[in-house]
């Protein structure tokens, strides 16, 4: 199994990193995709990365929630980055306006911005899409370039959005925790994207599973996201893992 998407890199896993990654690997979760935030995550991302170079890639992004006066600053920095270290994607991009829509504008500019980089470096992109979807979608019409291929990571919409989004590109969905939860609307999107299109991930430390619900989140969660995908596509747990693993590296090409 694969994360696709964890910040095991944040401050909330500072006691107990090295057991954390542990845990995964023993779980069976092979493989961790760390996707940066702002200028201030960049260090530690590349310190976990480098502690754990055979399990561990980085997507380098601007995160929508970190867009503000200082953004062009922050993507001629980010930028730099792809120069000097290997990336497997760009990310966690896109658009947010659940907590602030003072850089609705913005927010479109970086992220075509950076949809950009990726077309050019012929890399996938990690969308982070709260509240945004029509903003992304309109950027995505607009957009001049041949848009590159990626994840809506977290991926909480409706069948009818799956449909929008796959009439612009062929993206992947990510599937976290949330599809545990007991009012989750997940399962009913799930046939609608078809495994072949999903990935698995924590978006860890934040919305773990059923039965950890509340918990900090960690890696080692993946399977029981796994078993639940499973379970309402009415696949085996091993047919689950094996094909949202092809997913994953044929996205990321890791």
């Amino acid at each position: 199994m694969i994360d696709t998407h964890t910040h095991l890199y944040l401050e909330e896993f500072d006691e107990d990193r090295n057991a954390v990654v542990q845990r995964a690997l023993d779980s069976g979760v092979q493989h961790l995709i760390l996707p940066n935030v702002d200028l201030t995550t960049i260090e530690p991302m590349h310190t976990l990365h480098d502690k754990y170079p055979d399990c561990v890639s980085m997507a380098m992004g601007l995160h929508p929630t970190e867009v503000n006066d200082n953004w062009r600053e922050a993507l001629k920095e980010i930028e730099r980055w792809f120069g000097l270290r290997n990336y497997v994607a760009v990310g966690e991009i896109g658009v947010d306006l659940y907590w602030d829509k003072t850089y609705h504008k913005e927010q479109k500019l970086v992220l075509d911005t950076q949809l950009h980089w990726a077309e050019e470096m012929n890399l996938p992109v990690i969308l982070h899409c709260r509240e945004g979807l029509d903003t992304i979608l309109e950027v995505f019409d607009e957009y001049t370039g041949v848009l590159p291929q990626g994840v809506f990571h977290s991926f909480c919409g409706t069948p009818d959005e799956v449909k929008s989004i796959r009439r612009r590109g062929d993206f992947y969905f990510g599937i976290n925790g949330i599809v545990t939860f007991k009012k989750s609307q997940i399962p009913a999107v799930l046939p609608e994207i078809g495994i072949d299109r999903i990935l698995l991930e924590t978006d860890s430390p934040y919305l773990a599973p059923v039965p950890n619900r509340g918990k900090r989140n960690e890696s080692a969660n993946i399977p029981h996201i796994c078993r639940c995908i499973a379970s309402h596509l009415e696949l085996s747990e091993d047919d689950a893992s094996r094909i949202t693993d092809d997913n994953a590296k044929r996205l990321f090409k890791i």
